[in-house]
């Protein structure tokens, strides 16, 4: 039995397909399946919007944007009113100044949002203040433990290691990112509270450390408790960004410390240096506001027209002098 199907001719080289043999070898459906693939594009993002709307809505997110805008309201009315500053403001701006830390507490409140429970959550906060306020309390002991032991050689790697510690916690798995990050929030505390036992201000003032752990702990948990509203797997990508920024901040932190600054060169004043204005007659050079003593031009105009005293004027001593005894 022949085949009455006749080959289709190729096209020759060169030249694309007509139209109608394009179509040919479509489906007949295709626009009513990308049609529905629209619609069901379309009908997911109405639902991911209605599932924010309702996030926003509970009365958890309002608590958690409440905390946010009341922080901001005390930091803007501190930066635009003038007045005299408290040892309890300075020490909340104090936190905001170690940039490099608050950049880590940030990447600490985004790996707080994303923990599994709500007990892994609390130990991680827990961790932080645990190793924070012995530190405040005891620091004079503390610190001269550190400082005569092998890391006082080293105290001013802290700070960057803690930045690299919470950077890579971002980036380990979900099993192992709750010990990574309760391991960064120790070095992170243990720093910070260097930054404030070291600092002046903070020198047996209680009301310093106090605010700034109470600054420090309102730039951690305030992304973690509006984050942890919309908890889900699209964290991932954002935390892994903020982990590789916090690693290359903390390499380039780490590399600056040891650039040595660049020495100024002072212009050498030997004898075949000129020195600008000493060809100029003493008269017309610079000479202060009185003249110079060893200067041999003539004297100010108010210095020659003033009165010479008389040497046979009384003496104001005489009235002083004690009368001769008999008379």
């Amino acid at each position: 039995m022949k085949d009455n199907s006749a080959p289709q001719s190729s096209p020759p080289s060169g030249q694309k397909p007509s139209r109608k043999r394009r179509q040919k070898g479509s489906p007949p459906d295709a626009p009513r399946m990308n049609r529905r693939r629209l619609r069901q594009r379309e009908e997911a993002e109405k639902t991911r919007w209605s599932e924010i709307r309702q996030v926003m809505r509970k009365d958890r997110f309002k608590a958690s944007a409440l905390l946010a805008g009341f922080g901001f309201f005390l930091l803007a009315v501190s930066q635009l009113i003038p007045h005299d500053y408290g040892f309890t403001e300075l020490g909340a701006l104090f936190t905001f100044s170690v940039y490099d830390l608050v950049l880590a507490m940030i990447g600490l409140g985004i790996a707080c949002a994303m923990m599994e429970t709500h007990r892994y959550f609390a130990l991680v906060v827990a961790v932080f203040v645990a190793i924070l306020l012995p530190m405040l309390l005891f620091f004079d002991p503390i610190f001269v433990v550190i400082r005569d032991s092998a890391l006082g050689k080293v105290l001013y790697l802290i700070a960057p290691t803690a930045v690299i510690a919470t950077g890579i916690s971002l980036w380990l798995p979900g099993r192992f990112r709750r010990y990574g990050v309760m391991v960064a929030a120790a070095i992170v505390a243990f720093s910070f509270s260097l930054f404030i036992g070291l600092d002046d201000f903070g020198v047996g003032i209680p009301s310093f450390a106090m605010a700034s752990v109470l600054s420090a702990l309102w730039i951690m948990l305030t992304p973690a408790f509006l984050l942890r509203c919309f908890r889900g797997p699209w964290l991932v990508i954002p935390a892994r960004i903020l982990g590789s920024w916090l690693v290359v901040i903390a390499v380039i932190v780490t590399v600056s410390l040891y650039v040595p600054l660049p020495i100024k060169v002072h212009p050498d004043l030997s004898a075949d240096t000129a020195v600008p204005g000493a060809d100029e007659p003493p008269a017309m050079q610079d000479q202060g506001a009185y003249g110079s003593v060893d200067a041999d031009g003539p004297l100010p105009s108010f210095l020659q027209d003033e009165p010479k005293p008389d040497p046979n004027a009384p003496s104001v001593f005489d009235s002083l002098k004690t009368p001769g005894i008999g008379k």
